[in-house]
């Protein structure tokens, strides 16, 4: 059985590799702490990550809290954010990865008038034909975009997706893609993909992805 330091080794490996045959950079990587102790968190910075990611305010607000004296230690949110944990959340979050509603971003707008610097956030995109999934339609993106932009307290990363688990992720990579190229017509500046999560993270390489999600590969089973 792998330790966490060799799956991090083994993942981190086949990244790079991926990333020179496609002669690319390689993306910000976000290890997954949802679900493990605080601890985990701790062992991972010794080996000198500093990007993690939690699907809950209510769970990472805590580990947060007690890492707070590690430097240059980045907590990004990327489960859906519940309106009503938005004050929380820009207690401790430097970055939401599901900005994925019309509710969601007003209550941003809302909380982050106060705040000294903009709030780094990605639209997520709804690749499928289910309203209840979560996330902006696609042919909507592009106008929820101009709302984001146009809030000065919010910076536009890009997009953010999840790969549909019935068809073959370059499927919904690819459309991703595709919609970030228009994006980017528009917000130049809007140039991120955060794609690619343990099961799928190679594929999303192909397809530009400048933050990848993975937990299970590097942490093991939770």
């Amino acid at each position: 059985m792998l330790t966490l330091a060799e799956r991090l080794t083994a993942t981190r490996a086949a990244i790079q590799a991926e990333c020179l045959r496609l002669q690319r950079s390689e993306p910000t990587l976000i290890v997954v702490t949802k679900n493990h102790p605080v601890s985990l968190a701790q062992d991972l910075y010794a080996l000198g990550e500093r990007d993690f990611g939690e699907n809950r305010v209510q769970e990472a607000e805590p580990k947060a809290d007690l890492l707070a004296d590690h430097q240059n230690l980045s907590w990004h949110l990327i489960g859906q954010l519940q309106t009503n944990k938005v004050k929380q959340a820009l207690n401790f979050a430097s970055s939401i990865h599901s900005l994925d509603r019309e509710s969601l971003l007003l209550e941003l707008q809302k909380r982050t008038m106060d705040i000294p610097n903009a709030l780094d956030v990605f639209i997520q995109v709804n690749l499928t034909d289910d309203p209840g999934r979560g996330g902006i339609s696609e042919t909507e993106v592009l106008q929820f975009a101009e709302r984001v932009a146009a809030t000065p307290t919010l910076r536009l990363r890009g997009l953010m997706a999840v790969a549909a688990l019935d068809v073959p992720p370059v499927h919904d990579f690819e459309k991703v893609a595709n919609l970030s190229g228009k994006l980017m017509k528009i917000f130049p500046a809007a140039s991120d993909l955060s794609i690619g999560m343990s099961n799928d993270y190679l594929e999303a390489l192909q397809f530009g992805a400048t933050h990848l999600r993975i937990g299970t590969a590097i942490t093991g089973n939770r």
